[in-house]
């Protein structure tokens, strides 16, 4: 057995989330079935972060063994040959059995994209979230700083979350406007389900002058979930990178659209 790793993007709007399930098609049952085609047997897939219905990635990291020997332009443009338009595979390369896509990650970074205007755009449909309300990106950045570091993010964590505990090391965080656009991007060592979202939805409450701007510390601090804003929509957040040890010599991620600049 071989273990390969691969870096990957998707549109999430048609996608029931990451995991395979029962209830409709997945990104995992997706790509799993194209690389088993390349594969001639069954291939099963590890990624570096679950991502929840209508969520995007630019940059996914997966890994998986086999035992069939295939070049890397195989696993590659074998594999999207057979992916409908919406899922890619960016590139390939051989890791020994030491590498793990989730556990070897040493840090991911998302961004969450929101298109502030009170006109709807047909081309940001699905790929954004639209927010009517007019938002103060540097009162949301300001904000956002009182999430740096370790802490207990439960106010910030879904309902349902199942880890085991509510403590994650956030390492940046920014909040900027580009014309019509906001985007929260945000590194941390791992999330909680959820987290972006819900620090989103407070930060945009924020921005729109609803709450203070040290609300951000104060839920911090409450970890009272029920106290802080909405979960925000899924559709404006995006996996754009995963970092892990120099050691295993993974690709970049592909520049990020033009969107995000």
């Amino acid at each position: 057995m071989s273990r390969t790793v691969l870096g990957i993007s998707y549109t999430g709007t048609a996608f029931h989330g990451w995991q395979a399930q029962r209830q409709g098609p997945t990104v995992q049952q997706t790509l799993e079935a194209a690389l088993s085609k390349i594969a001639a047997h069954d291939v099963r897939v590890i990624c570096a972060g679950r991502t929840d219905t209508g969520v995007h990635a630019t940059h996914q990291i997966v890994h998986f063994d086999s035992p069939a020997i295939r070049p890397e332009k195989a696993w590659v443009l074998g594999t999207n040959a057979h992916l409908p338009e919406t899922v890619a595979v960016s590139w390939s390369r051989p890791v020994d059995d030491s590498f793990s896509a989730r556990f070897s990650a040493t840090a991911r970074r998302y961004i969450y994209a929101i298109h502030n205007t009170t006109v709807r755009s047909a081309l940001a449909a699905g790929l954004f979230t639209r927010e009517r309300r007019p938002l103060d990106a540097d009162a949301m950045h300001t904000a956002a700083q009182a999430l740096v570091g370790e802490h207990d993010f439960s106010a910030y964590r879904a309902s349902k979350c199942q880890s085991r505990t509510p403590m994650r090391n956030i390492h940046e965080v920014a909040v900027y406007r580009r014309n019509d656009m906001v985007f929260i991007n945000i590194a941390a060592n791992a999330f909680l389900h959820h987290m972006v979202r819900n620090i989103a939805g407070v930060l945009m409450d924020i921005g729109a002058g609803e709450r203070p701007v040290n609300w951000s510390a104060a839920l911090l601090a409450g970890r009272d979930r029920t106290a802080a804003a909405m979960t925000a929509a899924p559709h404006g957040l995006y996996l754009v990178n995963v970092d892990y040890p120099q050691v295993y010599g993974l690709p970049a991620g592909p520049t990020l659209p033009y969107f995000f600049n």
